[in-house]
């Protein structure tokens, strides 16, 4: 049974769950081109299954973007690394799936995970890392009222190569 988190104008953000595995691998791997080199999404069962099992609801929450009209995934939300006592905060990561590219369905989406995150996992603080050459990805973050606080040179490790970052973060309070 699928459970809701958040309802938007064109789209809802729900758990993502064992069911959504064949969709959620057909799209990704339609969309793993699109997704390189920022992100790496789950393109087979087995990775899928890895990839859901991350998810405890304490320090990993994982989401998918639905379409109001169809039900369709049109792309991905995760809040990682949650960390409590004075922190109160944790790491986003998203995506969009092709066909949905472009269409503001992921900026929704996060917005409705990011209030989420604020109001019922009653955190202070999200973050997004983000390389410098994805403009789309900071965009979206821009969009959405987060400041850029820093750069990480070889922050993370994508695809065997460690990756420059920048520091995106939203308050709860703004």
């Amino acid at each position: 049974m699928s459970v809701t988190l958040r309802v938007g104008t064109r789209v809802a953000v729900r758990r993502v769950e064992a069911e959504d595995r064949e969709r959620f691998v057909e799209l990704a791997e339609m969309s793993y081109g699109f997704h390189r080199p920022w992100v790496n999404l789950p393109v087979s069962a087995k990775e899928f299954d890895a990839y859901l099992a991350r998810f405890d609801q304490v320090a990993a929450v994982g989401m998918v973007v639905c379409l109001r009209e169809g039900g369709d995934i049109a792309g991905i939300v995760n809040i990682n690394g949650i960390v409590r006592g004075p922190y109160q905060r944790g790491v986003l990561g998203y995506a969009a799936f092709l066909p949905y590219v472009g269409r503001g369905y992921l900026t929704e989406g996060v917005g409705l995970a990011v209030r989420y995150a604020f109001e019922h996992l009653e955190l202070h603080r999200v973050e997004a890392d983000i390389q410098p050459g994805n403009a789309a990805s900071i965009g979206l973050v821009e969009r959405l009222g987060f400041r850029r606080e820093g750069f990480s040179p070889e922050f993370i490790k994508i695809d065997g190569v460690w990756r420059d970052h920048e520091r995106w973060a939203l308050s709860k309070g703004g």
